[in-house]
């Protein structure tokens, strides 16, 4: 089309409205950089409380000395030193996400012995493909293990399969160094990475069958190993071409977010179905995801201003508080996947479609011998006070305490309506329940689940469940504590973990032989131990105390927080300063467009 032919209307809108965007993103920019300052300013303010220095993340290889009553740094740039933040900040992270019942002293060793071995060699390996060094891939894989509340053998073998991946060791090799079991779930979670393989058509039939195969002979714990796996490429799928992201995501979809569905890993299941939908069908993902994003107000998430309003009607009420040590309230919008299917199965026009918003409200009642009935109290308790808060929808209201389904699940579910007078919204669905109620439906296999994953014989459900917990007492019974030699009976701090660890002989403090030899096994020369103790040794005396140590731990963890808030902000700036597409022209608002995904 020629520029003449254009109505010149038109042509003066469009450049109104480029103007306008233009001005409104350099708002945008000053009231940021505004932001930014007074960030800086926090930060600042933040590392001054924790004597740590503010310039660069090698500061904390610096030690303040005085010389002739004269100031002076001495710098440290010790790799070693750095494999020892890596090792012990990641041996920290993880173990505050595994479940205290799961996390003995012999599963500590495994996973701090693990991490050993795999960081000085993921450390140098070539950056991945995706562009993620194999050490990030590692641990993001391990992060996720962890949350799911796998054990540690399960944990160290999605850290060393990187390792695997990366051809330096074998599975002879790690068996020989870190143990069978480990060894065994690498093996495992091989096998099953070549499931897609050993069919060419994948259509219904074929996946179902492929599905009861893999739950019939292959180890539970390595089927959710290679799940995490699947998880952490599918958010990491950007670097492909299209027609492979498709045919990815396509596996995905008919296999393995039904497997995540089957083994319980509700989690897992639904984060799998939403990427790959995004990457099959992007504009029908593009339509769901607008139409979600509609029940914001002013770019914030309803379910946070009813989260939020929740949980401090609750925190006031001093019967409910009278009855519990805690509350929490997690949100969520349905799954982008779940509401296509709803509109599409069903024939739904959106405003009909249910539970786009759900609350779950989890309540720690106070310890002792009538916690139960306690925690149900408050179960109901909290049900009074939300219908107080909104308009309870009284034919949604299932009470699964009172009655409990036949897989022992027990829940208190409600729907209400948030509507305003000003704007209509979808109903919202709460559940209820007690934070041992949350961990059995979380961590069981529901009949729910079984239903989704194609998998509704009893005897299917019933067999799959038996496997899962000898799959998990077996690894509790490997892993269980010996008899402690340490008699003084102090109980210790989940941070004094990587102390006793590195502290061999047991004498409350760890020398600068039991250091060197740590470096060692992480690659390192011994130069690197004597730099790190006289960096640490606060007083001198050649070794670091449960204090000295604490504190570079405490180091670590402040860095590694500020990494964390540093992506976030990245994320939100190059959202907010995004102001062209792949051509490099500036994006106009197209109205029509709009309008179409908003209806």
């Amino acid at each position: 089309m020629q520029l003449s032919s254009i109505p010149t209307t038109k042509i003066v809108v469009a450049v109104v409205v480029v103007v306008v965007l233009f001005e409104k993103r350099k708002m945008e920019v000053l009231q940021l950089q505004q932001q930014q300052l007074l960030l800086d300013s926090h930060i600042r303010s933040s590392l001054s409380k924790t004597r740590a220095p503010t310039h660069s993340v090698s500061v904390l290889f610096r030690r303040r000395s005085s010389v002739g009553g004269v100031r002076c740094s001495v710098e440290v740039s010790s790799g070693g030193a750095k494999m020892v933040m890596e090792l012990v900040g990641a041996f920290n992270e993880l173990t505050e996400r595994m479940n205290m019942n799961v996390l003995s002293t012999s599963s500590s060793r495994l996973l701090f012995k693990c991490l050993k071995l795999s960081i000085p060699i993921l450390q140098t390996s070539p950056v991945s493909p995706d562009g993620r060094s194999p050490l990030s891939k590692a641990l993001s894989v391990a992060m996720l293990l962890a949350d799911l509340q796998m054990d540690a053998e399960v944990i160290s073998a999605g850290i060393l399969r990187e390792v695997l991946e990366a051809g330096e060791l074998s599975i002879h090799e790690i068996r020989n160094q870190i143990g069978a079991p480990t060894a065994h779930l690498l093996h495992e979670s091989l096998r099953v990475k070549n499931i897609p393989s050993r069919i060419d058509v994948l259509d219904d039939d074929n996946a179902a069958a492929l599905r009861k195969f893999c739950l019939t002979y292959y180890d539970i714990r390595a089927l959710i190993l290679d799940l995490a796996l699947k998880l952490d490429m599918m958010r990491h799928l950007d670097y492909l071409p299209r027609y492979q992201q498709q045919i990815l995501s396509l596996q995905v979809m008919k296999i393995h977010a039904p497997l995540a569905h089957a083994v319980g890993t509700t989690y897992l299941s639904l984060e799998l179905e939403d990427l790959s939908f995004q990457y099959l069908f992007p504009y029908s993902y593009l339509y769901v995801d607008t139409w979600l994003r509609s029940h914001e107000t002013g770019g914030v998430s309803l379910i946070d201003i009813y989260k939020e309003e929740l949980l401090q009607t609750l925190k006031a009420d001093p019967l409910l508080t009278g009855l519990v040590d805690d509350i929490s309230i997690k949100g969520r919008y349905k799954s982008r996947y779940s509401t296509m299917k709803k509109l599409l199965k069903d024939g739904r026009k959106p405003e009909d479609v249910n539970d786009v918003l759900g609350l779950r409200v989890i309540l720690s009642p106070k310890p002792g011998e009538c916690a139960l009935e306690a925690g149900e109290r408050a179960c109901y308790r909290t049900h009074q006070i939300i219908q107080s808060l909104w308009k309870e929808i009284p034919y949604r209201t299932k009470d699964y305490i009172a009655k409990p389904k036949a897989n022992g699940y027990k829940s208190l579910h409600m729907a209400v309506d948030v509507s305003e007078k000003s704007k209509t919204r979808p109903l919202m669905e709460i559940q209820i329940r007690t934070a041992e109620m949350d961990r059995l439906a979380v961590g069981g296999t529901a009949a729910h689940s079984l239903y989704k994953a194609g998998l509704t014989d009893p005897e299917e459900a019933k067999r799959l469940k038996t496997i899962m917990l000898a799959a998990a007492e077996l690894a509790a019974l490997r892993l269980k504590d010996f008899p402690s030699t340490n008699h003084k009976g102090i109980e210790t701090d989940q941070r004094d973990r990587v102390f006793r660890l590195l502290d061999k002989n047991g004498d409350g403090k760890i020398s600068i032989e039991e250091l060197t030899e740590v470096m060692e096994e992480l690659g390192a020369p011994g130069e690197d131990a004597r730099d790190m103790m006289q960096l640490l040794d606060s007083n001198s005396d050649g070794s670091l105390s449960s204090d000295e140590f604490q504190m570079f731990q405490n180091q670590i963890e402040l860095v590694r927080n500020l990494e964390v808030r540093d992506d976030q902000y990245k994320k939100i700036l190059d959202e907010k300063l995004h102001m062209a597409d792949d051509s490099g022209l500036i994006q106009v608002y197209n109205k029509e467009f709009g309008d179409k995904l908003a209806s």
